[in-house]
């Protein structure tokens, strides 16, 4: 780690436990599916008369371990069999919702696999409605703010991805952009390049996954291709100086998800993660939970984590929170009104006295 890397990232005490879930946030790599706990997941399969293949909660609970991507989108997809009304989705994200608000998220934006649950029989109005009601309700409740990503699954053809983005045209204006995910290993972004763009003229914005289990030239790719404007993981962009280069002077934001990558085995652990280092060469880095119901944490668990692991510090946290605002699709003012929450409490950490954590939120 260098010098500059290491002043920001310096070793992180107890104290800031607090301020960290305080920390107001935009969460911006999260797949909705990828909330769903197992309590959850037993209740609507209860509901829609669903047999799960586990014996409890608790059974379902021990199988949340992998050995690589395919492992855990495996059961990620078993799991999923449970979501089946606009009612769920609406549960579904009503609970992510709960959770991040506690974590001080203030605005996500929300990642969902229409095709799984197009292939399932579910309708495309049932997922989109569900899941858009729990948005409204968030804002109007709790002040988050909030839009949809509907993500193509790279491992399925180009044309299933094509029916997909025309099932959810009908909804077009309650999506803000479309993404690209799933088993990235020899499923490069390119062939999805006309469905990107016809998403595009339909004005959405556009992101990818890219350089998580695959090299950067698929980071290169997703930015030739499919024109994304935020890269989803990005890991391996350290590998290739050129495209370090291209993602600082364009301020292309990678939305990094590291205790995910440590569950995947992308990474060895939180201190080899790359993070430090492309904070230090100046990308606009921001700190996500992917899937947190299987990876471990939700987004704050993801800042504490690096914080006892890492070493990272309420100052490198506060400028993860502000690229996280500035990377995001939220308006000029709703973005002037987020970073203002920042000022505040990154005020209030620094004025309370020596060895004392904030009382209250700061906000």
């Amino acid at each position: 780690m260098s010098e500059t890397a290491a002043e920001d990232t310096a070793s992180g005490t107890g104290e800031s436990v607090i301020e960290l879930f305080q920390l107001p946030k935009a969460e911006l790599h999260l797949h909705i599916e990828g909330t769903l706990e197992p309590g959850l997941a037993f209740e609507l399969a209860h509901r829609n008369r669903v047999t799960l293949p586990f014996g409890s909660v608790e059974d379902l609970a021990s199988r949340y371990r992998f050995e690589n991507l395919r492992g855990f989108l495996d059961l990620y997809y078993t799991t999923m069999a449970v979501l089946r009304t606009e009612d769920d989705f609406a549960d579904l994200a009503r609970a992510y919702l709960g959770r991040a608000k506690a974590q001080g998220v203030r605005h996500a934006e929300v990642f969902f696999d229409l095709q799984a649950h197009l292939r399932r029989g579910v309708p495309a109005e049932a997922v989109v409605d569900g899941l858009s009601a729990a948005l409204a309700e968030a804002e109007h409740d709790a002040g988050i703010t909030g839009g949809l990503i509907l993500c193509f699954l790279r491992d399925l053809p180009v044309a299933d991805a094509d029916a997909a983005l025309t099932a959810a045209m009908p909804r077009v204006d309650r999506l803000l952009g479309v993404g690209l995910d799933s088993a990235e290993l020899g499923h490069p972004p390119g062939p999805f390049a006309p469905v990107f763009r016809r998403a595009r003229e339909a004005g959405l914005r556009a992101v990818a996954h890219a350089g998580e289990e695959a090299p950067a030239a698929y980071i290169q790719e997703a930015l030739d291709t499919l024109g994304v404007e935020r890269v989803d993981h990005g890991i391996r962009a350290v590998d290739d100086p050129r495209l370090i280069e291209r993602l600082v002077t364009g301020r292309v934001p990678l939305t990094v998800c590291p205790l995910s990558n440590v569950r995947l085995k992308t990474v060895g652990s939180l201190r080899e993660h790359p993070l430090p280092e492309l904070m230090d060469l100046g990308v606009v880095v921001t700190v996500n939970s992917d899937d947190p119901a299987y990876f471990g944490g939700y987004v704050a668990d993801n800042f504490l984590a690096l914080s006892r692991e890492a070493g990272l510090t309420l100052r490198a946290a506060e400028r993860l929170a502000r690229n996280s605002i500035a990377a995001s699709f939220v308006t000029p003012g709703r973005a002037a009104s987020l970073i203002a929450e920042v000022d505040r409490w990154a005020h209030a950490v620094r004025d309370r006295p020596p060895g004392r954590p904030a009382a209250g939120p700061p906000y």
